[in-house]
């Protein structure tokens, strides 16, 4: 029973912030004007350093990341680029006090932060094509 709550849990925590990432990167993309050059434009609005690179990259990250979050596949790397992205939201886009009236703190990337680390620590569950490819590497004898 523990061992199978632990594993929805993770789903649930996958799947919810998946749905987080994705919309969000549907939000960039449509604020971008509808273009992934948009979201690079975006970016250098909002004073982020290189940003003709890192609007692109941050909306693949988002969407393709919250893809991989679903299918439960690279847990742990796409988990670790999350929260990177956050610590970079945190520091040039949100910069200011936690809770702050206009609702621009960083309280909300702060703990999509931290839930991105608990996901690279813990992996995707056995609801998850990680725990799939593991498996079927154990049984080749492959090295994890």
């Amino acid at each position: 029973v523990v061992r199978a709550t632990r594993d929805v849990t993770l789903l649930l925590g996958r799947v919810g912030l998946a749905v987080l990432m994705i919309a969000h990167a549907k939000l960039e993309y449509d604020y971008g004007g509808g273009s992934i050059a948009g979201v690079g434009r975006l970016f250098e609005q909002a004073g982020v350093p290189l940003a003709s690179l890192t609007g692109p990259a941050n909306l693949l990250l988002e969407a393709i990341g919250g893809v991989a979050l679903i299918l439960g596949l690279a847990v742990p790397i796409v988990g670790v680029l999350i929260a990177l992205n956050m610590l970079g939201a945190w520091v040039l886009v949100h910069p200011t006090a936690l809770y702050t009236a206009d609702h621009t703190g960083p309280e909300t990337v702060i703990a999509i932060g931290l839930l991105s680390l608990v996901l690279a620590a813990t992996g995707s569950g056995r609801f998850g094509l990680d725990h799939l490819i593991a498996l079927r590497r154990a049984r080749r004898g492959d090295l994890l």
